[in-house]
């Protein structure tokens, strides 16, 4: 129940907060309410929470230190490792539909396990990036705007397009 009161907290105020950027109050609060209240990262003063980043029920994801998380950004949940750079309205999801049965209808299959996906160290997701359960992001790897990703990136590796493709090695 603390929990729940917690996340409506964080939902209610301190993600609306606005930015910020002359003197970082705003986000200073953001991320010491996630990594202090909601447990979801250390506290990290070079980390940007920026304003409506979707943490659904916060557990089970872990953020690392000198994040960027930018606005509009849906965290099903997932593991994201240091020096992560997440852009506008990027979509990391966990929790895949069944849908195996024509018999019956989608919404009445259910949801399959829990696969939440992994972002290495220092990967760098463009805006509007769709990230599917299960994925993982290797390290240093670019995921280019607009990009649905639905395999494993290699380490430094950039990849776009609908679905993600190879384009080259950094």
């Amino acid at each position: 129940m603390l929990h729940k009161l917690k996340l409506v907290f964080y939902y209610a105020f301190i993600q609306h907060l606005p930015h910020s950027r002359l003197i970082g109050l705003c986000n200073k609060i953001r991320v010491a309410y996630v990594s202090k209240v909601l447990k979801v990262m250390p506290y990290d003063s070079r980390t940007k929470l920026e304003p409506n980043v979707y943490l659904s029920n916060a557990i089970g994801t872990t953020i690392g230190l000198n994040c960027r998380i930018n606005e509009n950004v849906f965290i099903q949940q997932a593991t994201i490792e240091d020096e992560v750079l997440i852009a506008p309205n990027v979509a990391i999801l966990c929790l895949p539909h069944k849908h195996d049965r024509v018999d019956i209808p989608i919404i009445e299959q259910g949801d399959e396990e829990l696969q939440p996906p992994m972002i290495k160290r220092g990967a760098w997701l463009g805006r509007n990036v769709v990230i599917m359960p299960g994925v993982t992001i290797g390290e240093g790897a670019i995921v280019g705007a607009g990009a649905v990703v639905t395999k494993n990136v290699e380490p430094f590796t950039i990849v776009g397009g609908v679905p993600a493709k190879f384009i080259k090695k950094r």
